[in-house]
């Protein structure tokens, strides 16, 4: 789905170990000479004898220099080889995209015996041209140079230095990046350094407090000096912007209006249409055919998603620049960049208000305020558009099937909208789920008696992204084929005898994925003699949530992330008409909160039927340390049995009358269309108002 480069792609990563980093070039050729005046020698520290591990570095020096025109990356590696995976380096490659300049490789060597044995006299890089993601949709016009180092022995030391333009095509004139000191480098030297020609050229600066005991700085240039690095652990269970340790930010944006000023120029000169597009008729056609103002942008986003297939298209300058919405709309495909400009010419056309935003599909956007603007940042865009006074959000990667959403389909953070003049970092607040991911309803009819197979019948509805998931999967085979398939994976499993049929369906309206089942199956009954029976009921268990707690060396006070969650299991069981109801009984009800989230399970009895819904909703994103301190101690009284009801001819249970302060009536399988009205499902759900 993503359309912009990704993190890795588009910021200079240098880890504490690597023999060859993406590199960026103008030339299909691999360049060789010296390395650049700027570059600073670094002699390499001694092996031990008793080094251990699969590398020791004896030296890695990562260093990015901003010249005002060009930012360019030096990188060198000697590393003593101690286990034989450590062989596999052997296996060299450079990666570069031709539209920045080429490489050069300053050394390859191999150190043995005292000996030095210079691998390119004999040897030299092979160029492939070829899509390393051609199957994931992605045209990145990179080319491949490799080389596979012969000879290569445990015990070498293996040298390689080499030097790449580093910024990115659409943005010449502009620096930004980064350099990271690995959590758990290996043992030896790593040196990062960032210079700049002349004071005219220094960037902002912005630097994880764990990296300063490594750092020195002089007027063109900051270092940063770790030999044998110690092993740093992001707290557990701690949202993801702790896990940005050791990181050394650069840029010379002012603020995130800058980056949305710049971006906004190239969309909107991308969406422009020229007179008589092809993309104007598409727009009128779509005008003519639908009155109001979402029933337009529903079929804008349907046109986008449907009749233009998605291809990530990096090359040249594309990895930041969008295609044009015309060139889009004639070759039938394009990334995120392309679909947007299209979506937001078709939407301009017909008169909506929308603009471009900028995201993050890889869920770096937690704490994306406290970092330095930088659009490497963002890997992924769509649009928010005005319809009926209301905001909305459309994605046109999305499945066909896809209709503007008031929330987008990801969960992110901070969003940065593109706007003439600029705008700032926007931030989308948190809110739990308004509609269950999971809805569960299992219906046992168990009329004909315990002793012979039930009637079953099994639907799952699916929201969110894996609705779109199983849209993708089962609207591409045919019903016939999808029948077949659950027959053979389910027929004969545990609860089911035989399938009678299988229907799928994507409801649009609710954005829901909607599978039922229907078949015959045994019940798994417990017989306990002198017809008393019992059933575990299939969905009704709750599996204990787990103990926050950290190591003593770990942040104490980060909040602990709580993960998005909400499930909904309805099972009902038609009890047998020869039993009478006042003796069916159910072994526990359960009603609480613990570490930020919603456990509940009720019981109720009516019109011959045992009705059981059990409900899980994250209610906090985030739980603090002393919260989560307080409910590790309960965590021994959370009921996690299993729900078991059971038949005593010789007991009346009493329990079915309690209510107390809610009136706990659980709607029946059958009673209530789940799809369009889950109140049920609401944690809330019974309480007296």
């Amino acid at each position: 789905m993503n359309g912009l480069p990704s993190l890795r792609r588009a910021l200079l990563v240098a880890s504490a170990f690597a023999t060859a980093t993406p590199a960026f070039a103008q030339s299909s050729d691999v360049l060789m000479g010296p390395a650049p005046a700027w570059v600073e020698t670094v002699e390499p520290v001694a092996a031990p004898d008793d080094a251990r591990g699969m590398v020791f570095l004896r030296r890695q020096v990562t260093q990015v220099h901003l010249d005002g025109d060009d930012q360019h990356t030096y990188s060198m590696t000697q590393a003593k080889l101690l286990h034989p995976n450590a062989l596999e380096l052997g296996n060299v490659a450079l990666t570069w995209n031709p539209a920045a300049g080429p490489p050069t490789v300053h050394s390859l060597r191999i150190y043995r015996d005292g000996e030095a044995i210079d691998v390119l006299a004999d040897n030299s890089f092979e160029i492939l041209r070829r899509e390393d993601q051609l199957e994931a949709a992605m045209l990145d016009g990179l080319l491949t140079a490799v080389l596979r180092v012969p000879d290569l022995r445990v015990g070498d030391e293996l040298e390689m230095s080499f030097t790449v333009p580093s910024n990115e095509p659409t943005l010449t004139d502009r620096d930004f990046g980064l350099l990271m000191l690995s959590p758990e480098p290996p043992p030896g030297l790593v040196k990062l350094k960032l210079s700049w020609e002349d004071e005219d050229d220094r960037p902002q600066v912005r630097m994880t407090q764990d990296l300063e005991q490594f750092v020195t700085r002089d007027d063109r240039a900051i270092t940063i000096d770790a030999v044998s690095a110690s092993a740093l652990t992001p707290p557990r269970d701690a949202p993801p912007r702790y896990q940005w340790q050791r990181i050394l930010e650069f840029s010379d944006f002012r603020n995130w209006s800058d980056i949305s000023a710049r971006f906004d120029t190239l969309y909107d000169e991308a969406s422009t249409l020229s007179a008589g597009s092809p993309v104007a008729e598409e727009a009128a056609r779509i005008a003519r055919s639908n009155d109001s103002e979402m029933d337009r942008a529903s079929a804008a986003l349907e046109l986008v998603a449907k009749q233009v297939r998605y291809i990530y298209v990096g090359l040249n300058q594309g990895a930041m620049s969008p295609a044009t919405a015309e060139e889009t709309w004639q070759r039938r495909y394009g990334d995120c960049k392309g679909k947007t400009v299209l979506l937001l010419a078709l939407l301009e056309e017909l008169g909506i208000e929308a603009e471009a935003v900028l995201v993050s599909n890889n869920g770096i956007d937690d704490g994306l305020d406290a970092l330095l603007p930088s659009p490497g940042l963002f890997d992924h865009v769509l649009v928010r558009a005005v319809i009926d006074g209301q905001e909305y959000w459309l994605d046109g990667t999305m499945p066909g099937v896809v209709i503007p959403s008031q929330r987008p389909v990801l969960p992110y953070r901070w969003v940065l909208p593109l706007a003439d003049g600029g705008s700032a970092l926007e931030e989308l607040e948190w809110a739990p789920l308004e509609k269950p991911r999971n809805t569960v309803l299992y219906e046992i009819d168990a009329r004909d008696g315990v002793d012979v197979p039930a009637n079953i019948r099994q639907t799952t509805i699916v929201r969110g992204v894996e609705a779109f998931g199983e849209y993708m999967r089962f609207s591409s085979v045919t019903d016939q084929q999808l029948e077949n398939a659950f027959r053979n994976e389910m027929a004969g499993s545990t609860g089911w005898d035989s399938i009678d049929s299988v229907t799928w369906r994507f409801d649009k309206g609710e954005q829901a994925s909607v599978l039922e089942i229907v078949g015959t199956g045994m019940p798994d009954w417990d017989d306990h003699g002198e017809g008393n029976v019992s059933l575990t009921l299939p969905g009704g268990g709750f599996n204990p949530p787990s103990r926050r707690q950290r190591d003593s060396g770990q942040d104490q006070q980060a909040p602990y992330l709580i993960s998005d969650n909400y499930a909904c299991h309805v099972t009902t069981v038609r009890l047998p008409t020869d039993t009478k109801e006042e003796n069916w009984s159910f072994n526990s009800r359960f009603d609480t909160q613990i570490f930020g989230a919603t456990y509940r399970r009720m019981f109720d009895l009516a019109d011959g039927s045992i009705r059981m819904i059990r409900i899980s909703r994250t209610q906090h994103n985030e739980i603090s340390p002393d919260l989560a301190e307080r409910d590790n101690g309960r965590l021994a009284d959370f009921n996690n049995s299993m729900a078991r009801i059971e038949l005593d001819p010789d007991d009346e249970f009493s329990g079915w009358d309690f209510r107390g302060s809610r009136n706990q009536t659980v709607p029946a399988t059958y009673e209530v269309d789940w799809l369009e009205d889950g109140s049920a499902c609401d944690p809330n759900f019974g309480y007296a108002s």
